[in-house]
């Protein structure tokens, strides 16, 4: 029988019990102490969890109070010298400090935070000098590692590896590529493999994502010399090598050289790689780990495929060497449908989250060299997905001719942009460096008992319409007050910013607790796209309206753009994610249009995941882009030149994909810059970017309030490398997650450094 293995489990806990006890703790209503003991207790809770359901080799390390990456960087010393006033490397005040920052006037901002790969997890960015002395400064996972072997776990260590951290760590400016001190940092990474194998590790999971990716030929040839090193060091305790994503491709040719026991392939992303390899030659001493149950979306697998699969590795080297695992760690889906009593039955028969994928990676297991449930498992996978293809729940006739009468027109806005931008300038009458924010402003408790309450029937309608609308006024005064140009609404009425509009679009379905963590507390119910998408209703003009009615200056209609509803959902995965984007683009298209039939001037239209969903390979990115491209332009195109059509984008390296930003042809686009410097800017201009851009002046995801002079100087640094006619002045992204307390001085504070520096400049 093959091994059930599993890479990795959600943090969160059932019930966001982690979330609760982090923000309890930042608040000072709980102690580290009681932080700490929630994490051992969510820990051995998944442990027992991955047992029952039949794994045999039990990740352990994958949990963490914040991030991972940021894990792995304190535990080997890579802590920057102005956060050693807050602790060392395993202090809770000095970790978070490097995650979030540190409010108050002595406070500090925290390190850089950007995506993980093209998921919607966001990891902090290390930050690496050349001076940097690293050793096995946390004993974090020995300790864990202990504590799941005196709960007779089959534990196994899981970390990431050394070139992934490297390469995924950033130097202050001017210095050397963080990968020029892998010498200095493997003797650390030795040290802990050499004391897991003496605690008695048989496997150690070094986790190198990097090796999915297009790596220069200088980054793969460390390989083979650096695991030499480390298999040296490991002894008895052999490395599983994990990488997911995408394809090995061109780095498979590197398997043979390395000294590992055993490698994992994401047979999801890449099915061919299983081929490859096994063309190429497995050395006998390796085995492999079939990532055939996805680790990324909440569909049931195609059993009858996967089994295929492992049958085809099992004949190729025998079932003792093969292990079946999910594509990649399970913390990208939330954790068990046991608690989704409200979903349709038919639709949910056709999920699984992680504790049911779990379970079909024990079952494929079972299956392997008994012939009886081979075939059990092959018809009861076939039944399951012909109910599903037959489902007159998937098709909408009326979608598939809306989109077959779709012509090139329809992606196009009336005029170019230097036309509209004459247009807007007359309708909007705005000064230079315009102020805003992103969107949302801070979810209070009230709003969301609000919800609550409405949710569960306990509130009336009209009693909750009238709470949201006294919030919204509330927002808009404020606004006025503090001298922002152009207005938001707040985004009161909304619990997400795609779970929103997924609650009122056809063709999706929410759940009640499918919680995905996005980065530290921050959790999100990505709602799931299971059939053609279509708007049944207008959803935000009536919310949008009554803001507008409250002012004479503009407020921004604000909406989610298709690519990130796309990306931040689990889409469908029985017809190709550009059509599904298309059919979201043109639902919004329609609310769009409705929203500038109602008077709105300005209409936001937020792609976050613009960046996020660019493949991994290089090769495969231009037709991504032409798709994603097409959806954004067929939402924003409907609309006459004097609406100005705004975009946001976050976390995003702009780079490789600044002419497609610019083809996007939206009047302004926002980004997210602070934590960089501004540096994100200067792919702006060296491409000349051609319309208007707001660079983030403050970082809302810290609770620090800056002063107006430190964002003055982030502005004079925008103004290097954006003219001022061009120059936005806004938050990094949207307030939701901070409190008005921090919100109301910085925003303060941004209007003083805008109004200086517009004075100057005039």
């Amino acid at each position: 029988m093959a091994t059930a293995l599993n890479l990795g489990f959600p943090r969160i806990g059932a019930n966001r019990e982690l979330k609760r006890q982090l923000e309890a703790y930042w608040r000072g209503g709980a102690s580290g102490e009681a932080l700490l003991a929630t994490g051992r207790d969510l820990r051995l809770r998944h442990w027992q969890a991955q047992v029952r359901a039949g794994i045999a080799s039990v990740p352990v390390g994958d949990f963490s109070l914040y991030d991972h990456v940021l894990d792995t960087a304190a535990m080997f010393g890579a802590v920057p010298e102005r956060y050693h006033r807050y602790g060392g490397p395993g202090d809770l005040p000095a970790y978070f400090a490097m995650a979030r920052g540190v409010g108050g006037a002595s406070g500090i901002a925290p390190l850089e935070m950007t995506k993980w790969f093209d998921t919607n997890y966001h990891y902090i960015v290390p930050e690496i000098p050349q001076d940097t002395v690293f050793s096995l400064a946390s004993p974090r996972l020995l300790e864990e590692y202990r504590e799941a072997r005196a709960e007779g776990i089959p534990a196994r260590p899981v970390l990431l590896g050394p070139l992934s951290l490297l390469h995924l760590s950033r130097t202050p400016s001017g210095g050397p590529a963080p990968l020029s001190l892998l010498r200095r940092l493997l003797p650390a990474y030795q040290q802990l493999l050499a004391a897991l194998a003496k605690e008695g590790a048989d496997l150690v999971q070094l986790d190198e994502p990097i090796l999915s990716g297009d790596l220069p030929p200088e980054v793969a040839g460390e390989f083979p010399p650096a695991y030499a090193a480390l298999a040296e060091a490991a002894g008895g305790a052999g490395i599983l090598l994990a990488s997911y994503f995408e394809s090995l491709g061109e780095q498979l040719a590197l398997i043979p050289k390395l000294p590992i026991k055993a490698l994992h392939l994401d047979l999801v992303r890449a099915p061919q790689d299983l081929g490859d390899l096994l063309r190429l030659g497995v050395p006998e001493s390796l085995r492999l780990s079939l990532g055939v149950v996805d680790g990324r979306n909440v569909w049931r697998t195609d059993l009858r495929k996967a089994f295929d699969t492992v049958a085809s590795a099992v004949q190729a080297i025998g079932d003792e060497r093969v292990y079946v695992a999910p594509s990649c760690s399970l913390l990208h889906v939330p954790i068990s449908l046991a608690g989704e009593r409200d979903l349709d039955p038919e639709l949910r028969s056709w999920l699984a989250f992680a504790e049911e994928k779990l379970a079909e990676v024990h079952e494929l297991c079972l299956a392997v060299g008994d012939p009886d449930r081979a075939q059990a498992l092959r018809r009861g996978s076939d039944d399951l997905r012909q109910a599903r293809a037959s489902s007159p729940r998937r098709a909408r006739p009326e979608v598939q001719a809306r989109l077959q009468a779709l012509t090139a027109a329809d992606a196009r806005r009336e005029s170019p942009y230097p036309k509209r931008q004459v247009r807007q300038a007359e309708r909007l009458g705005l000064p230079l460096l315009p102020t805003t924010t992103i969107g949302s402003f801070p979810q209070t408790d009230e709003l969301r008992r609000l919800r609550a309450e409405h949710r569960r029937g306990a509130l009336s309608p009209e009693a909750y319409e009238e709470g949201v609308r006294a919030e919204i006024a509330k927002v808009v005064r404020l606004q006025e007050e503090i001298g922002l140009d152009v207005l938001v609404h707040g985004e009161a009425e909304r619990n997400d910013m795609v779970e929103y509009f997924g609650e009122q679009l056809d063709g999706f379905a929410v759940t009640h607790q499918g919680w995905v963590q996005s980065y530290g507390s921050r959790c999100v119910k990505p709602p799931i796209i299971y059939g053609d998408v279509a708007r049944p209703q207008a959803m935000t003009v009536g919310w949008l309206s009554y803001a507008q009615s409250l002012t004479d200056r503009p407020v921004k209609g604000m909406l989610t753009g298709p690519v990130t509803i796309l990306q931040w959902s689990f889409a469908r995965d029985d017809q190709p994610r550009r059509e599904t984007c298309r059919q979201i683009a043109l639902a919004l298209r329609d609310e769009v249009q409705d929203l500038e039939a109602a008077g709105l001037k300005a209409i936001q239209i937020d792609e976050p995941a613009f960046r996020e969903g660019l493949p991994l390979r290089q090769s495969e990115r231009e037709d991504y882009l032409l798709w994603a491209v097409e959806c954004f332009r067929l939402a924003t195109s409907g609309v006459g030149d004097a609406t100005q059509i705004h975009s946001h984008m976050c976390y995003s390296e702009f780079n490789d994909i600044i002419e497609a930003i610019a083809q996007l042809d939206a009047d302004v686009i926002s980004i997210e810059a602070s934590r960089s410097g501004m540096a994100l800017l200067q792919a702006f201009q060296a491409f000349s970017y051609p319309n208007e851009i707001g660079p983030g002046v403050y970082d809302i995801h810290s609770p620090r309030v800056p002063n107006a002079p430190e964002m003055e100087a982030q502005l004079r640094e925008a103004l290097r490398s954006i003219p001022a006619a061009q120059l936005w002045v806004n938050p990094d992204c949207g307030l939701k997650t901070r409190r008005f307390e921090e919100v109301e001085p910085s925003l303060r504070h941004m209007v003083e450094a805008a109004r200086r520096l517009r004075a100057e400049i005039a």
